[in-house]
């Protein structure tokens, strides 16, 4: 039977990228919310000699997640999912931002958890957003909720931002949504492994996609000037790192995220500490 990976936000710069690699050797099902451009990017990796399925679905319910692994599983054996789905500040209020990114990514692995065959991956998109916010202000405690109570989880997250002022809601769901993220693979690396399956996440910086450039003038810009690499991350960069992950040849690797944002952050800590000094 022919393998299989799955590619949540498909029709984005950084889901076709990977789509790009992982179709070299693996049937691709790419998940999408937009029609157009799911049609758009399977033409695209048929020109290529993909083999390509497009699933119309939203990751935030749960039954339609559920059909989307039906699908790829009537196809062939799953090997991979790369859960490149979400969305930025930019795109809506802050309840939208939590229940995409946060419950979305609790949907895609609680299924492929139940699901997948012993031997796949999973590799879960956070972001650099994820490493800046400091600690106290990530509702960590509440992450767990998400298992047992997504409505009390919901009210927790959604309570956390509330630190700001209402304009910087949705930038503070977004950090908070992409520290659960980072949180969910690793602290449910233990239980996937029970099943044999790896889990892992990778936090992006600034990328040159168009979601990437949505978030350019809200200070994105700015840090992208202030990196150690001073210029935006190219999707290819992102593809070939995520293929990386949900590979074989990454076997070792489970339970932990990979921060590539060009040394962002990096930068970021170091100049703090040198202001904090002086």
């Amino acid at each position: 039977m022919s393998r299989v990976s799955v590619i949540t936000g498909g029709a984005g710069g950084m889901g076709l990228a990977t789509a790009k690699v992982v179709g070299v050797d693996h049937s691709v099902v790419l998940c999408d919310v937009r029609q157009e451009r799911l049609d758009a990017s399977a033409d695209t990796l048929k020109e290529l000699g993909v083999a390509v399925t497009i699933v119309n679905a939203d990751v935030t319910d749960r039954q339609a997640v559920a059909r989307l692994f039906d699908t790829a599983a009537g196809l062939g054996t799953v090997a991979s999912v790369i859960h490149t789905a979400g969305v930025s500040p930019s795109m809506g209020d802050a309840d939208y931002v939590m229940r995409t990114n946060a419950l979305g990514t609790l949907n895609v692995n609680e299924v492929f958890h139940a699901s997948a065959n012993e031997g796949a991956a999973i590799v879960n998109v956070a972001s650099m957003a994820a490493h800046m916010l400091p600690e106290e202000l990530i509702p960590t405690a509440h992450f767990p909720t998400a298992l047992t109570d997504e409505s009390a989880f919901m009210t927790a997250m959604l309570a956390a931002c509330d630190i700001a002022g209402e304009e910087a809601r949705s930038g503070i769901a977004y950090a908070v949504s992409k520290s659960f993220v980072r949180w969910y693979s690793t602290a449910q690396c233990e239980r996937f492994n029970g099943r044999g399956l790896r889990i892992v996440s990778v936090s992006p910086g600034s990328i040159d996609t168009e979601m990437g450039r949505l978030e350019e003038q809200a200070g994105a810009g700015a840090m992208v000037a202030d990196a150690a690499v001073p210029r935006w991350g190219k999707p290819e960069e992102m593809g070939d790192l995520l293929a990386f992950c949900a590979s074989a040849k990454a076997g070792y690797l489970t339970g932990t995220d990979i921060l590539n944002d060009g040394g962002v952050v990096a930068s970021m800590k170091e100049r703090a500490r040198v202001a904090a000094q002086g």
